[in-house]
Formats: C-alpha cells, sequence, structure tokens
C-alpha cells in the first residue's frame, strides 16, 4: 500500500502524552508539511505558532481549559509539550478550507515521524482575548486573523488507538 495512504488510516488522535519534547528537527518537519498544504490560488494565508515553551504552553491550556469549562486539573492538550497553533488570514475567502489543510498535513507529518498528534479547538476563543493578541503583536504579526486549531503534538504514552469500522453509505458515484 501507498504509504501517505497507509499514513492516513493509521494516524489517530492520541489523548496521552509523554513530557519529552520532539527534536527541533522534527517540529521542523512537522511544520514544513503544513507550509506546503493545498491552500486558494496559493496565497499561503496560513502562520503557524510554535509553542514549545512549557511556561507559555501550561497558560494556553489552562485558559484553554477554562474556555472549555472543564474541571481544574485538566489538560486540554493531554500533556502534549508542543502546541502547533494555526491561523488564517481572516479576510482570505479560503481561510479556514486552507487552515484545516495545514492541520491535516502536519498530524500526517507528526504520525509519519513516530510522534502522536490531536486537533485542539478554541483558538478562536483565546485569540479574540486582549493578551493574545498582544502575543502577536510581540511577535511582529499584523493583520486580522482567524483561527484554525492547535496541532497538539509529541510522543504518544501508550498505544495508538485502532481505527475505527468505517461506515458504510458515505460514498456515492454519478
Amino acid at each position: 500500500m501507498n504509504e501517505i495512504i497507509k499514513a492516513m488510516e493509521e494516524r489517530r488522535s492520541v489523548r496521552k502524552f509523554k513530557p519529552d519534547m520532539p527534536s527541533k528537527s522534527e517540529i521542523d518537519q512537522i511544520i514544513e508539511a503544513g507550509l506546503y498544504a493545498a491552500n486558494g490560488r496559493g496565497k499561503q494565508a496560513t502562520i503557524t505558532i510554535a509553542v514549545t515553551d512549557k511556561k507559555l504552553r501550561d497558560r494556553i491550556s489552562e485558559d484553554n481549559r477554562v474556555i472549555g469549562g472543564w474541571q481544574e486539573g485538566f489538560d486540554p492538550f493531554y500533556g502534549a509539550p508542543v502546541i502547533l497553533i494555526v491561523l488564517a488570514d481572516r479576510n482570505w475567502p479560503t481561510a479556514v478550507h486552507d487552515g484545516s489543510l495545514v492541520m491535516g498535513n502536519m498530524m500526517l507529518a507528526a504520525h509519519s515521524l513516530g510522534l502522536g498528534s490531536i486537533w485542539i479547538h478554541r483558538a478562536r476563543e483565546e485569540f479574540e482575548r486582549d493578551d493574545y493578541k498582544q502575543l502577536l503583536a510581540d511577535l511582529g504579526i499584523e493583520g486580522e486573523w482567524i483561527d484554525i486549531g492547535h496541532c497538539a503534538t509529541g510522543y504518544a504514552d501508550g498505544e495508538i488507538p485502532q481505527p475505527a469500522k468505517r461506515r458504510e453509505g458515505r460514498v456515492y458515484y454519478l
């Protein structure tokens, strides 16, 4: 079977990560895979923010937990040491589509490198806050951005879940 298709069939969301930090090379390869995602008219209207600093990662996790309404102590990033935040140009008509393809590429790249990943939402609520807008400004990021999501990644702690059986009746030919 083709390796790319095999990765698509085998990749699953991981909900328990080891605290070990992936290498910078692995993180860079995941990000690069996202940069090569298909995008509307070749505009490349997405950005990725790589969060590897534990203090900042924990702050984002806590903010995400509060937004999601979970109990204190819950980590919505499941212990993943790396959070790759994907944002897209709010004024670009295919922003959400383009950013979703970035997320998909990054999750497949993580899997191909032996890492786990999971797509976590609520970046919209985070980046509507003044402190997150300031974070963008501190990074020199200008413009209006829409959230796509967080790609939490790291080494899986345990077995990768098996895929569920695919439901019938979801493909139609004309």
